[in-house]
């Protein structure tokens, strides 16, 4: 623990949903639900207003519709979400260079190794002027938590929202935290925290008050032991600027089951380029490739082969993919697939293309105990979506082109040739209705066209803030 409030958490308020209400002024203000759109599709973000209908993040979508049916609902961005996290971490950057993100929208900064605090005074100036320069830059607002300790900065974020700031003065987390419910506490999940409640210690200070034997005798020497320093505010964890990843991988979850084997192959190649691309992004290469099935029965396989040496060539990764893929059964229907790479490194190994072409990998290794499908927790991390589910792409003709009407998702960034720039609020029935208003406009008219009109284009976003944004494709 620190004698001064140097480490703060920052967490972006509502921030896909934010993002969507500062690009498209006729949402401000308004219920707005971004996730996947399919009747299998989970609410990644809620704004506020939503929040206020009981609708949260993990939800399946056609609950969140029943709660909060005149929201508007609409497909994530994450290009564009990635860009404005980046404006943000380059904020964080130049106050320490010790930031230890922990998700596009959070992350700690240990202002003391910066120079940019060192005292409670100093640290409560830094935190306003970090959330004044993220306005000023995004147009978006976040909560700052400060204090002694990461756990007690995040609690103090959480509780600062939104748009917010709170410090917490060392010497006083014992009074802060006594009423608080334990479920506050890092790792006091709803089996630990349902477990506890029957024991009769329903908040922190009761935690303190059993004492560390009782919470050790009721969940053993280790999350005994943790749990109780932790609910007296002790966390000496440092700030970490750099975690090296374990596992790069994407997945998708489709609207309507696949069944046709070329259909599914097609997908596989489609993931494993974009994998490879992320795992580019991230500077680094991979030995093993994984294979996640889920199939029509919710049954969830793995495969997995490990190559002779590192790569980040995409034919490697495709064809390993491809192999694992035959020996999984998908006559049933497919509803989600993944492929991923672990075994990370920072370098390549350049004949790996010969050892795919000439398919002299080993043998495929399945995860799962014979007659047993494996678990979630044996797949590939990491879906793209944080909770978006994507409809089955069309079909294409022999020229690799859609062989139907295009498709327009909600919320998806578009232009007109007459009308400029705008986003579609829906469309079914051969129709597709656009919103033409942009960032810093006032709300804009709205106009309906034939799905096919030659002159409607996708397009990338504009820049949340004149000037200051990142385009980025969506």
């Amino acid at each position: 623990m620190r004698s001064a409030p140097t480490v703060l958490h920052l967490d972006m308020d509502a921030f896909f949903a934010a993002v969507e209400q500062a690009a498209k002024p006729s949402l401000r203000g308004k219920a707005v639900v971004v996730g996947g759109l399919g009747p299998r599709g989970v609410v990644a973000t809620a704004s506020y207003e939503a929040r206020r209908f009981g609708v949260h993040s993990a939800m399946p979508t056609a609950q969140a519709r029943r709660l909060a049916p005149n929201a508007a609902y609409l497909v994530p961005r994450f290009a564009l979400y990635r860009a404005v996290s980046d404006q943000v971490m380059t904020l964080l950057r130049e106050l320490s260079p010790l930031v230890e993100p922990l998700s596009l929208d959070e992350a700690f900064v240990d202002l003391e190794a910066g120079g940019a605090a060192e005292d409670s005074a100093s640290a409560r100036a830094a935190g306003l002027r970090l959330r004044a320069d993220i306005r000023a830059l995004t147009g978006l607002s976040g909560s700052v938590g400060l204090a002694g300790s990461k756990m007690l900065a995040k609690i103090g974020s959480e509780q600062a929202k939104p748009d917010g700031l709170l410090l917490i003065e060392p010497g006083t987390e014992r009074e802060l935290l006594a009423p608080m419910p334990v479920r506050i506490l890092p790792g006091v999940g709803p089996a630990t925290g349902e477990h506890l409640r029957r024991a009769g210690t329903a908040t922190v200070g009761d935690l303190v008050e059993a004492g560390e034997d009782e919470l050790v005798r009721l969940l053993g020497r280790t999350h005994g032991t943790a749990l109780f320093r932790m609910a007296l505010g002790r966390d000496d964890r440092p700030v970490v600027a750099e975690r090296d990843a374990k596992s790069v991988s994407v997945e998708d979850t489709f609207d309507t089951d696949l069944h046709d084997r070329l259909r599914v192959r097609t997908e596989v190649d489609r993931l494993a380029e974009r994998c490879v691309r992320r795992l580019r992004a991230g500077g680094h290469s991979g030995r093993t490739i994984v294979l996640k099935v889920r199939r029509y029965d919710f049954s969830t396989l793995t495969r997995s082969e490990t190559l002779r040496g590192p790569t980040d060539d995409p034919a490697v990764v495709r064809e390993a993919a491809g192999r694992l893929l035959e020996s999984v059964d998908t006559t049933g229907g497919v509803r989600l697939l993944g492929v991923g790479v672990t075994g990370l490194a920072d370098y390549t190994q350049e004949d790996l293309f010969a050892q795919a072409a000439a398919g002299a990998g080993p043998e495929p290794r399945d995860h799962a105990p014979p007659g047993r499908a494996a678990g979630d927790g044996a797949a590939p991390g990491g879906s793209d979506g944080a909770g978006e589910q994507r409809p089955a792409p069309p079909a294409r003709d022999r020229s690799g082109s859609p062989a139907g009407p295009r498709h327009w998702a909600a919320g998806q960034d578009v232009r007109h040739a007459v009308h400029g720039p705008g986003w579609v609020q829906g469309s079914g029935v051969g129709r597709v209705t656009v919103r033409f208003e942009q960032p810093g406009s006032e709300p804009g008219r709205v106009r309906t066209f034939p799905v096919d009109d030659p002159e409607l284009e996708p397009s990338d976003p504009l820049p949340l803030v004149g000037g200051g944004g990142t385009a980025a494709r969506g």
